[in-house]
């Protein structure tokens, strides 16, 4: 972790403080922030909203929100009596220029009584169509005129297509500095996410293997039990290409096929994940039929329970052609790829729960053991564990226990909640810890939001024109039989097996 002293006295303003992203995350994150001494020293949190709250009410509504979603579970009466204090609300409408000119004077107020000049965050924990309001405002406002000390949080969806994304970076970038500007996607924060540079950037002996030559091909499944919830409309207007496959998994994507940076730098390791986008193979039409697949779930069981299909919720079009499960077979045309394919898919309703990255090595080029020896000789494998435990299995060969010379799978496990004893920090932490302290390593830069838009484009466009014919497949299913052949035509099989909690 960064030394505490790095943290400047901050005010972190939260425009949509009243509702649900800083009641389950945000609060929480910063509290266990506080519990870690990871806050600065002066800090002060003040809400933004339409909702009317006096200070006390709005800690009392904060208060829940930590006993229900933190890691930690209920809080620290002593704790959250020092904590609570540093937390204000201001009641405000983002459309009205006389709102922030108030907020103005209460960041001027404290920093008058901080006697520090602070560094400022704006995070816009609002509904998309907000940004720009919110944006132009405090440009007016003149409260985010210091590059240096003044910086803006915007939650995905950053745009719901190329041409949208291009509008907002431009408005933003009208107003801001690059580098005020962190786009935020949560998955970035996992632990597990980081630990891909370490793992191939600090190990000799991954990163010589880690190509064509060595590597046959790489699996991406980022799979949800859930259905869409109480979110139809958003839903119904974005899908699982946009909602998961644009932003999470192309993320992570970029971190297994990136280059390797320079240096540990914000931009070095961004432009290197810009390099891998660019480099993703833009299909044309006839060529999306042929590298993808789509799904929409109907009704089924789960757990006993039988739950409704995507068309049946509320809000939903019951005609509705929008995916709630993707597969995309991706190409990038560089050295270091060419003629590996990356197969990624994310569905809803799936019957697990897991974020899992499994690289596939060639067979060996040579077998001397002769047929039934080696039968059950299985490719070597890494396997990346997101979800539902965070840590790393390795597969190899080994001779089984014997007078005989039989061969067999064998798995070296690395698993976070054996390894550490500490919890680890819920990845809107780390996310709001770098945030303070101006690290962007880990956040968006608007040439690769847009170089992931260019991917998905030729794909969202493709289906648009051309209607499936939905629902195919049952709720608790891994997907429709189109995703199955998407990776059967090849001679592979979709993996499945994430780490678990406890696993050695």
């Amino acid at each position: 972790m960064i030394n505490k002293e790095v943290l400047k006295p901050t005010i972190i303003v939260i425009f949509g403080g009243s509702g649900d992203l800083n009641e389950r995350k945000l609060t929480p994150a910063f509290y266990n922030l506080f519990l870690d001494k990871q806050m600065p020293e002066k800090f002060a949190i003040i809400g933004l909203g339409r909702t009317s709250f006096t200070d006390t009410k709005f800690r009392s509504m904060l208060a829940e929100g930590v006993n229900k979603f933190s890691r930690r579970g209920k809080i620290d009466k002593k704790e959250w009596a020092n904590f609570a204090p540093n937390i204000s609300y201001l009641q405000s409408d983002v459309f009205e220029q006389k709102d922030y000119q108030k907020l103005a004077k209460e960041i001027k107020k404290i920093e008058g009584e901080w006697g520090e000049h602070p560094n400022v965050l704006f995070y816009l924990a609002i509904a998309p169509g907000l940004i720009e309001p919110v944006a132009v405002n405090l440009g007016k406002a003149g409260i985010c005129n210091d590059p240096d000390c003044s910086r803006i949080v915007v939650e995905k969806p950053f745009g719901h297509d190329l041409e949208s994304a291009q509008k907002l970076n431009k408005l933003l970038t009208g107003i801001f500095d690059e580098k005020q500007i962190y786009r935020i996607d949560h998955y970035l924060g996992k632990e597990a996410v980081q630990n891909m540079l370490v793992f191939r950037f600090a190990n000799v002996m991954f990163e010589p293997i880690w190509n064509r030559k060595y590597i046959e091909h790489v699996q991406m499944t980022v799979s949800e039990t859930v259905g869409v919830g109480d979110r139809g409309g958003y839903y119904d207007k974005s899908g699982a290409l946009k909602d998961m496959i644009q932003n999470h998994v192309l993320q992570l994507l970029c971190f297994v096929a990136m280059e390797p940076p320079v240096s540990f730098s914000a931009n070095e390791i961004r432009s290197r994940k810009v390099d891998v986008l660019r480099a993703i193979r833009k299909y044309d039409t006839k060529e999306v039929f042929e590298n993808t697949a789509r799904g929409q779930y109907s009704k089924g069981w789960m757990k006993g329970d039988q739950v409704e299909g995507y068309r049946e919720k509320d809000k939903v079009d019951p005609k509705s052609n929008t995916e709630t499960f993707a597969a995309v077979k991706f190409h990038l045309d560089n050295w270091r790829w060419q003629n590996v394919p990356f197969y990624v898919r994310s569905g809803k309703r799936m019957p697990e729960k897991m974020s899992v990255i499994t690289i596939q090595f060639r067979p060996v080029p040579h077998r001397i053991f002769p047929t039934g020896v080696a039968e059950s000789l299985q490719p070597n494998r890494i396997i990346i564990s997101i979800n539902p435990a965070t840590g790393i299995r390795i597969r190899f060969q080994a001779k089984q226990v014997g007078l005989n010379m039989r061969l067999g799978p064998e798995d070296m496990v690395f698993n976070y909640s054996d390894a550490y004893d500490t919890q680890q920090p819920e990845a809107y932490e780390t996310l709001l810890h770098d945030v303070m302290t101006g690290d962007a390593t880990l956040f968006m830069r608007s040439d690769e939001v847009e170089a992931a838009w260019e991917v998905v484009m030729p794909i969202i466009n493709a289906w648009k024109n051309s209607p499936a014919e939905f629902p195919n497949y049952p709720a608790n299913s891994w997907g429709p039989e189109s995703a199955e052949r998407l990776i059967a035509a090849d001679g592979f099989h979709w993996i499945t097996t994430p780490i678990k909690d406890g696993e050695k």
